[in-house]
């Protein structure tokens, strides 16, 4: 049995599941750059998400029993999600685990099917400004049906960047820290404050959703935010890069999103816009220019988290061997 579950993955007695989860961290990566996700309503996500529809409508609920609605069935959201992954964790054979680990560790992130999102964007915006808003629409929250060309890509490239830490940094980052599990209950509380963590009238049964989610991305936003300047640093654009995150990134609302998106911005030498609500960067070169550079920097930090998180369950496996 693999026991890596509820206790940090580096610290296990002997070092028993390091070597596993480093294993299904870069099998998963691979799997999800050769097939992307599936398009399908068995995806564990699309079930989690059918799932919070159900309760999650405010109207279900009075008014002074939201946030409670809220906390309750988010806490047991959460542990019927992550149960799968609990089972697995503990009591699945070594061969059993790698096997299913795959699985399940790439349904609880998005590499490829993100780029994939920012190039239909992309090509959208090229020919046919009303489907590109469309399809801009589908990663931002904002009102897209008047957006600009520059305010589709910018739509499109800022999704991105958040999506950095939400998609890959987050659920590798606590895979490698609690196993398979981990990485689940981080997927569900994202899962959760994407559907119901916004200030309409769903705030009060998303308050407890959108609070856990950026709790548990507090310390992935910053690991995120390191790789980068260094990867900036790496390519002589640290200078921007920095004064980027200490001007804009508290320019977004919350704790988490605008590191990366600052930081992407002022590195790459283009400019965020959210119409009325933030400007991030300096327009050195247009997002037309600018952009494939997003995606290249997103691709590297990932490689690089994952080589970081790999070393170190290996170096786990030496000092617990």
């Amino acid at each position: 049995m693999v026991q890596a579950a509820l206790i940090p993955a580096f610290f296990l007695a002997g070092g028993v599941a390091c070597l596993p989860i480093a294993i299904v961290i870069a099998g998963s990566l691979v799997i999800d750059r050769m097939f992307g996700d599936p398009h399908s309503r068995l995806h564990p996500v699309a079930l989690l998400g059918t799932f919070i529809g159900l309760w999650g409508r405010p109207h279900l609920w009075k008014a002074g029993y939201q946030k409670i609605a809220g906390v309750g069935m988010g806490v047991l959201t959460l542990a019927i999600f992550a149960l799968p992954f609990l089972l697995v964790d503990l009591f699945a054979p070594l061969i059993a685990f790698l096997i299913l680990g795959l699985f399940l560790l790439k349904s609880c992130f998005a590499w490829r099917s993100l780029e994939d999102h920012v190039h239909a964007v992309v090509m959208a915006a090229e020919s046919d400004l009303d489907t590109a808003r469309h399809e801009v629409g589908a990663m931002v929250s904002r009102t897209t049906t008047d957006l600009s060309k520059d305010q589709i890509l910018s739509g499109a490239y800022e999704s991105a960047s958040e999506n950095l830490v939400d998609s890959i940094v987050s659920p590798l980052f606590y895979c490698a820290l609690f196993g398979l599990t981990g990485a689940a209950i981080f997927r569900g509380a994202n899962t959760l404050d994407a559907m119901l963590g916004y200030r309409d009238e769903r705030e009060r049964i998303g308050w407890f959703s959108a609070r856990l989610d950026d709790v548990l991305n507090y310390l992935p936003a910053r690991l995120a935010g390191v790789i980068l300047l260094l990867y900036f640093a790496c390519r002589g654009r640290f200078r921007p890069a920095w004064e980027a995150l200490q001007r804009d990134a508290r320019k977004r609302p919350g704790w988490n999103g605008g590191i990366p998106m600052a930081i992407m911005a002022g590195g790459i030498g283009v400019q965020f816009v959210k119409p009325g609500v933030y400007i991030m960067g300096n327009r050195e070169r247009s997002l037309d220019e600018g952009g494939p550079d997003i995606i290249r920097a997103i691709r590297y930090t990932t490689i690089i988290l994952a080589l970081l998180l790999i070393g170190a369950l290996l170096l786990g496996c030496i000092a617990y061997g």
